[in-house]
């Protein structure tokens, strides 16, 4: 290896400072020796997450933070991208012996099939990665209710408010994080000329509860039928379930809950580190879980 290239590591390595590193590199990997997650079948509502080779560890400590504060035992579904290798697996099963692993290979085998009838949506299914979030978690959803989360959350305390609209049987609508901004690939005024209502600002698909019934094939075959909807490979799903939960109708999350890039946790129960600050999910996230004996807690 040249000097350059190991210059190049170096700098890479510690871009944001030897704390984030340290947490990163070291402090991270002590979630695997925390007791897995036993009773996590509760059906009132089921989590599902999409995770790959590099983001597996977080999710692990999305995961556990949740079950930890929310003292909520929902069942779980873990989705690969189909980069997760057999070890991975193994130690997902392991901290999570009650979630179903659904293998990239054996999701195709199920969805594209079902998918023949919707020739827009199954062309999306086979070219956009973050995909699954929206037709998978669909199919293998086993509760009429969706908690959907990402892999780069942690949570800090109970999420009230959150569990209170999942479990409060009279909540019929869906509830999401909102985002710093709205990030879609349409235009609210396309979306009102061709569709006839209007989309809802700011929604961010990272965190929120999702009724089954508003994950609709035939809504999503007609809204991909929109001018120019094809754009950037993540805000296409963002678009796709801020499309879906209008049409069948959402709020957004208290502010607390919502996507910030600049300040801190400031006391909110949970914050998502988007990719603009993942390294804080480290720094900040970890560290402040870490501080206040989370992983001794566990």
């Amino acid at each position: 290896m040249s000097l350059g290239s190991v210059v190049l590591k170096i700098k890479q390595k510690y871009q944001h400072g030897f704390g984030t590193a340290y947490y990163r590199d070291s402090v991270r990997y002590r979630i695997l020796k925390t007791k897995p997650i036993l009773n996590a079948n509760d059906l009132t509502c089921e989590i599902h997450v999409l995770t790959y080779a590099n983001d597996w560890l977080n999710l692990i400590w999305t995961l556990k933070s949740f079950y930890h504060f929310s003292q909520r035992q929902y069942a779980l579904c873990i989705h690969d991208d189909g980069t997760l290798t057999q070890e991975n697996i193994a130690t997902l099963q392991y901290h999570f012996p009650k979630a179903r692993i659904i293998e990239r290979k054996q999701a195709d085998e199920k969805v594209l099939p079902l998918l023949s009838s919707y020739p827009s949506c199954l062309e999306f299914r086979k070219t956009n990665h973050l995909s699954p979030k929206v037709f998978d978690f669909a199919v293998y959803l086993q509760s009429d209710r969706l908690l959907l989360l990402d892999s780069d959350i942690l949570f800090f305390a109970q999420p009230t408010e959150l569990l209170n609209r999942i479990e409060n049987p009279e909540y019929q609508i869906n509830t999401l994080n909102g985002d710093v901004e709205s990030a879609y690939t349409v235009e609210p005024e396309v979306v009102k000329t061709h569709l006839g209502f209007d989309i809802a600002a700011r929604i961010n698909s990272g965190l929120g509860l999702i009724h089954k019934d508003s994950l609709n094939f035939e809504w999503i075959e007609e809204f991909l039928a929109l001018p120019n909807i094809i754009g950037h490979f993540w805000r296409i799903e963002q678009t796709i379930h801020a499309l879906c939960s209008s049409r069948f109708g959402v709020e957004l999350l208290p502010p607390t809950y919502d996507v910030h890039l600049e300040g801190n946790i400031n006391g909110s129960p949970s914050r998502h580190y988007v990719g603009a600050i993942r390294h804080l999910m480290y720094s900040e996230g970890i560290r402040h879980l870490v501080q206040n004996n989370f992983l001794k807690d566990l």
